[in-house]
C-alpha cells in the first residue's frame, strides 16, 4: 500500500513539474488570438499607420517553397517568421499575403494548383533557438485575402503538408511538436473533410514528432515519415534520440509501419537524429540523417601535429612543467591566449599551485568551442530501393563540412524527377550528386548565402532549380553552375537596433545569420541602387547580429559583435575591428556568455563600456580593459552545451553614475547603486527562472525601473511586465490586458513619461497610463515578433526592430501629447499642421510618361468618440474648398488631403482674391495657391499655410 501511495505521489509530482515547464494549452493560444483581435478594434491607435523602411537585400530564413508546376514562374515563399510570399514573375517582385493571419511564423506550405488552395502550417519546424511557434494549420482559397484556422492549435511547429493530388479535401499533416517541453500533440494528423475534423494516425511518444513527410510522386498511397527524437532546453540541446526512425504508409497515412529496425540496415538507437526524405518511385526512397553516434576512433595522435586542448585535460604537473617552451608557446598563441600568458609565466603559475594543467583546457571551453568540438559522424545519405524495407549507405566516407554541429537546423534530401541518381543535399554548403549519393560537390555560389533550407527541382527541366536559404530565395537554370538573388520580401530577423545623431539620422541593426547591418532612416527601399551600384544600407559585421552602441561623440565609433559575446570596437571611418571581448584569468571558471550578450555605453562617459557575462564587466577604456564588478550575478549555470546562466539585460541610470540593473537568462534580477561594489537581488518576487528579457532603468524618475520576462524558452507564452518606483524593492505586475505572447522589450517614452512601449512574438503595444492599460499597433504591421524598439529623440520617431519582418517606423509626436488631447473640453482635437511649401511642379513630371507629382498632407487629430465628421479646407474668409466626410475612431486618426481643389473652389477662391492666378496643371487637377488656410473638422479647426 505504501509503495502503491510512493508511485501515485511521484506521479502527480511529475506532472507539476511537467506542468510548470509548458503552461500554455491550446484553449490559452485560441483565447488569446481572440483577446488580441478584440484589442485591434478598440485600440486608440489602431490607425498609427507603421512604414517598413526595410533593410530587404540580406532577406531572411526560407523553411518552404511552393511552385506552380505548370507555370514555374509562380511560386511561393514561406519564411521562418516573416509570412509567406506570393510572385507571378520569377521572383522580379513578391507580395506577402500572409499579412491578414494572426502569425508570421511558418513551418511548412502546400499549394492544391487545381483549386489555388493554400495550406499553411504555422511555426517552425528548425529547432532552432529562434524557431517560433505557431498557431495551428490555416487555409485560404482567395490567395490569402482572408485565412481559415482549420485546426490542431497546439501543434506548436509543423514539419510536413501533404495533399492529396485527386482530392483536395484529404490532407496529411506532420508535427513536430512544442520545442522546449513534452507533448502529446506530436505525430500525424489526418483530415478527409478540408479540416473540419482531424484525426491523428501516428503518434510515437511526447518528444518525438514528424520532421518530414513525403509521398511517391504518383501514389498518395506510399508515405513516408520520419520521426525526430529531441529535448530542447535553454541550456542543451539533444538532437537524438531512440524514436528517432522512419515509417511507411500504404494507405495514405491511415495507418504506418516502422521500417528502419535493426534488420534493415539503417542506424537504429541513441544516436540517431534528424532525418530527411526524398521519394523517387514507390521502390526508391533516400534518406539524410543527422547521425549524432560518435566517430571510431582515429588511433593514435600524430605527434607532429602539437599540443591539443585535450591533451591538458589528464595531464599531470610534472609532465606540464617538462614540455619545451617552444611546445607550449606555440600551443599558447595558436590558441588565443592572453600576451601574459606565456610558458615561462603559465609554469610558474602551475609551479605555485595557483594553475593546475587542466585549467589550459577549462581557458578555451566556451559555447561555441563546446559546440563545435563534437565529434560526431554528422550528416549521412541512406538508400532503399524495396521500398524502405531495407537501407544501405550510398557513400564510404564522411560528408564533413555540411552540417558542422548544426544538424538539427537542416536535414533535406531532393531526388530530380528526372533521374533516380540526381542528388541534392545540404546544411551549411548546398551539395549535388550525380551518382546516387557516392560522392558530391558543392554548387554553392559568391551570391548565394550559407544555410539552406528547401529546393524545388522542375520536373521539365532539372537544371532549373528554386533555392531557399537564410538570405532568401536564389534561382539557377543551369543546376548551380549560376544563380539569380532575389531578395526584395522586406524579411530581416532582427535581434536589435540602434540609431545615432547623424542627420539623416542612421539605423543599426543585428541580425540572424545575416550580421549588423546600417542605413539612413529615409533610405529609398526601392531598386534604383542596382542602377548606380550601392544598396543604400551596409553590412558593417559578420555572423549573427547582435547589438550595438554607437559612441554620441563620434558616430564613427560603434561597438557591436556577433553570438556569444564576441564583440568588436569598429571605426568605420578607418575600418579598424578590435576585438574587445573580456577574457577570465587562467584558473577561473570561463566566463559564459549569451547568444545574445547584452552590452551599454554609460550616458554618463563614452568611454565607459558595460557588457554582461555571468559577471558584469566594465571598461573605462573603450573595451581595452576590463574588470568584473560583480560576482555571478546568475544561478550558477547548468550543465549543457548551450551557455546558460548570463546576463540577458543591462541598464544604467541617466540620473546617477554606478546606478545599474543587471538581468538574468535564469530569471534574476540584481540592482547596485555604487558602482558594482555592492548588489542586491529584486528578484524574489518574479516568476522563477525565467528569462529577463528587458530592464530599463527610468529617464524620468530615478527611483523608477521596469522589467520584462519571457517564459518562452518553458513553452510559456504568459505575459509578465513589471514596474517599481522604490528601485525593484516592490513591485507591481503591469501586464494588464496584453493578449498572451512572450515579451522580448519594453521603452519608456522620452517625452511623456506616462507613455510606455512593447513588444511581444506577435507585435507592438503602447500605454498612456505606465502600463495600466494598453493599445494594439496594427496598421501597416502585421502579427510579427517584436524584439526591440528604439526611439530617436529628436525627431520622436519610433522605430520597431521585427524578427521576420525587418524595421518599422512611424513618428510619435502627437501620442506624447495625449494627455493633453484625452482630456480636451472640445471632443476633436486636430494636431499642428507642417506649412507646405508650394511648387510649380505639382501635378506634373519631368515628361509626360512619368508618373506626375502629387502633394499631399497628413491631418493628425484626436478624437474622443467614434462616428462620421465633416472635413473642410476653408479660407481665411470663411469660404469652404473642399468638403470630405471622414469616420472617426475613437483614438488618433489621420486624413490625406491632396491640396487639390475642384473648379468650382477655385471660382470662389478667385472672387475672394482676384490677383491670385491658378493654373490647371498637366495632370488636370486645380491646387491650393500660397496662403493661409485652416483644416475643419467639426467645429474645430487648425491652420496652415502654402508659402
Amino acid at each position: 500500500m505504501k509503495l502503491k501511495l510512493l508511485l501515485i505521489l511521484t506521479a502527480l509530482f511529475t506532472f507539476s513539474v511537467e506542468a510548470q515547464q509548458n503552461l500554455t494549452t491550446s484553449r490559452e493560444v485560441q483565447q488569446a488570438l481572440i483577446n488580441k483581435k478584440e484589442l485591434v478594434n478598440a485600440s486608440l491607435v489602431k490607425n498609427v499607420p507603421f512604414e517598413n523602411i526595410g533593410p530587404t537585400v540580406m532577406s531572411g530564413r526560407v523553411v518552404d517553397l511552393a511552385v506552380n508546376p505548370e507555370n514555374p514562374t509562380e511560386f511561393y515563399v514561406g519564411y521562418a517568421s516573416g509570412g509567406v510570399w506570393h510572385t507571378t514573375n520569377n521572383g522580379t517582385s513578391f507580395t506577402p499575403i500572409l499579412d491578414n493571419a494572426q502569425t508570421q511564423n511558418v513551418g511548412d506550405i502546400a499549394v492544391d494548383w487545381n483549386t489555388r488552395t493554400i495550406w499553411v502550417g504555422t511555426g517552425e519546424n528548425n529547432a532552432s533557438r529562434s524557431s517560433y511557434a505557431g498557431i495551428g494549420i490555416l487555409k485560404s482559397t482567395d490567395n490569402g485575402k482572408s485565412w481559415q484556422h482549420v485546426g490542431l492549435p497546439n501543434s506548436q511547429h509543423v514539419g510536413r503538408i501533404l495533399i492529396n493530388p485527386n482530392n483536395p479535401e484529404e490532407v496529411v499533416v506532420g508535427v513536430t511538436g512544442s520545442l522546449y517541453s513534452k507533448s502529446v500533440d506530436r505525430g500525424v494528423y489526418k483530415t478527409k473533410d478540408g479540416g473540419k475534423t482531424w484525426t491523428k494516425t501516428l503518434y510515437i511518444d511526447d518528444v518525438s514528432g514528424i520532421i518530414d513527410m513525403q509521398h511517391a510522386p504518383n501514389d498518395y498511397n506510399i508515405m513516408f515519415a520520419s520521426s525526430w527524437t529531441k529535448d530542447r532546453k535553454a541550456w542543451n540541446f539533444d538532437g537524438s534520440g531512440n524514436n528517432s526512425a522512419i515509417y511507411k504508409s500504404t494507405d495514405a497515412g491511415e495507418t504506418w509501419q516502422k521500417v528502419s529496425t535493426e534488420k534493415s540496415s539503417f542506424p537504429t538507437g541513441n544516436g540517431v537524429g534528424r532525418i530527411g526524405l526524398a521519394v523517387y518511385d514507390s521502390n526508391i526512397v533516400y534518406a539524410i540523417h543527422d547521425s549524432q553516434f560518435r566517430r571510431p576512433s582515429e588511433g593514435e595522435k600524430d605527434e607532429s601535429n602539437g599540443l591539443q586542448k585535450d591533451d591538458f585535460k589528464s595531464m599531470t604537473t610534472d609532465v606540464f612543467l617538462k614540455l619545451e617552451d617552444k611546445k607550449l608557446n606555440n600551443f599558447l598563441k595558436t590558441n588565443g591566449f592572453q600576451e601574459k600568458y606565456r610558458a615561462e609565466n603559465v609554469k610558474q603559475m602551475v609551479r605555485s599551485g595557483n594553475v593546475k594543467p587542466a585549467d589550459i583546457a577549462t581557458y578555451l571551453e566556451d559555447a561555441n568551442s563546446m559546440l563545435f568540438d563534437t565529434p560526431v559522424i554528422g550528416a549521412e545519405v541512406y538508400k532503399s530501393t524495396d521500398g524502405g524495407i531495407t537501407w544501405s549507405k550510398t557513400h564510404d566516407d564522411y560528408i564533413d563540412d555540411l552540417y558542422y554541429s548544426y544538424g538539427y537546423y537542416f536535414g533535406h534530401i531532393y531526388v530530380s524527377p528526372a533521374n533516380k541518381e540526381h542528388l541534392y543535399i545540404y546544411g551549411v554548403p548546398i551539395l549535388k550528386s550525380k551518382d546516387g549519393g557516392k560522392t558530391f560537390t558543392s554548387i554553392s555560389a559568391e551570391n548565394v548565402h550559407a544555410d539552406h533550407h528547401a529546393l524545388w527541382i522542375n520536373p521539365k527541366n532539372p537544371n532549373h532549380l528554386i533555392n531557399g536559404n537564410d538570405g532568401g530565395v536564389n534561382i539557377t537554370y543551369d543546376d548551380g553552375d549560376t544563380w539569380i538573388k532575389n531578395n526584395s520580401p522586406s524579411v530581416g530577423q532582427f535581434y536589435a537596433i540602434n540609431v545615432d545623431n547623424q542627420t539623416p539620422y542612421n539605423v543599426y541593426g543585428g541580425l540572424q545569420d545575416n550580421g549588423v547591418w546600417k542605413g539612413a532612416n529615409n533610405a529609398p527601399e526601392d531598386r534604383s541602387w542596382q542602377q548606380y551600384g550601392q544598396y543604400p544600407w551596409e553590412m558593417i559585421m559578420g555572423g549573427d547580429g547582435m547589438q550595438i552602441e554607437i559612441d554620441n561623440r563620434n558616430p564613427n565609433i560603434v561597438y557591436t559583435g556577433y553570438q556569444f559575446g564576441n564583440y568588436y570596437r569598429l571605426n568605420l571611418d578607418t575600418e579598424e575591428q578590435t576585438y574587445i571581448q573580456p577574457k577570465h584569468q587562467l584558473g577561473e571558471s570561463p566566463y559564459r556568455f549569451n547568444w545574445q550578450t547584452p552590452i551599454q555605453l554609460s550616458s554618463h562617459n563614452q568611454d565607459i563600456l558595460y557588457l554582461g557575462g555571468n559577471k558584469l564587466m566594465r571598461s573605462l577604456d573603450q573595451g581595452n580593459t576590463w574588470e568584473a564588478i560583480s560576482d555571478d550575478l546568475t544561478k550558477g549555470g547548468k550543465k549543457g552545451n548551450v551557455a546558460y546562466g548570463t546576463l540577458t539585460s543591462i541598464s544604467e541610470s541617466p540620473f546617477q553614475f554606478g546606478l545599474i540593473y543587471a538581468g538574468s537568462d535564469d530569471g534574476l534580477l540584481h540592482i547596485t547603486k555604487n558602482g558594482g561594489a555592492s548588489w542586491q537581488n529584486i528578484s524574489t518576487s518574479f516568476p522563477k527562472d525565467l528569462w529577463v528579457s528587458r530592464v530599463i532603468a527610468s529617464s524620468h524618475k530615478k527611483e523608477r525601473v521596469y522589467a520584462t520576462l519571457n517564459g518562452y524558452r518553458w513553452d510559456d507564452f504568459s505575459v509578465y511586465i513589471y514596474r517599481s518606483d522604490d528601485y525593484g524593492q516592490t513591485w507591481k505586475n503591469i501586464s494588464s490586458n496584453v493578449p498572451m505572447s512572450p515579451v522580448n522589450v519594453i521603452k519608456e517614452d522620452p517625452v511623456n513619461q506616462n507613455i510606455l512601449y512593447l513588444g511581444t512574438d506577435n507585435g507592438a503595444y503602447v500605454s498612456f497610463n505606465k502600463g495600466e492599460t494598453w493599445q494594439a499597433f496594427s496598421k501597416g504591421l502585421p502579427a510579427v515578433a517584436v524584439h526591440d524598439l528604439v526611439i530617436h529623440e529628436d525627431t520622436n520617431d519610433l522605430l520597431l526592430a521585427t524578427h521576420g519582418r525587418s524595421i518599422y517606423k512611424t513618428n510619435v509626436a502627437n501620442l506624447q501629447k495625449y494627455d493633453d488631447v484625452e482630456s480636451a473640453s472640445q471632443n476633436i482635437s486636430i494636431f499642428d499642421i507642417n506649412n507646405i511649401r508650394y511648387s510649380g511642379r505639382w501635378g506634373s513630371s519631368w515628361n509626360k510618361w512619368a508618373k506626375p507629382f502629387e502633394p499631399k498632407v497628413v491631418v493628425e487629430f484626436y478624437s474622443n468618440n467614434s462616428g462620421q465628421a465633416d472635413f473642410n479646407i476653408v479660407t481665411e474668409k470663411g469660404t469652404v474648398l473642399h468638403s470630405d466626410n471622414v469616420k472617426l475612431n475613437k483614438g488618433f486618426n489621420y486624413v490625406d488631403y491632396g491640396l487639390e481643389i475642384t473648379e468650382k473652389a477655385k471660382k470662389k477662391l478667385l472672387k475672394e482674391n482676384t490677383s491670385l492666378v491658378i493654373n490647371k496643371a498637366k495632370n488636370g487637377k486645380f491646387y491650393l495657391p500660397k496662403g493661409k488656410y485652416f483644416v475643419k473638422i467639426n467645429n474645430t479647426s487648425k491652420t496652415f499655410e502654402v508659402k
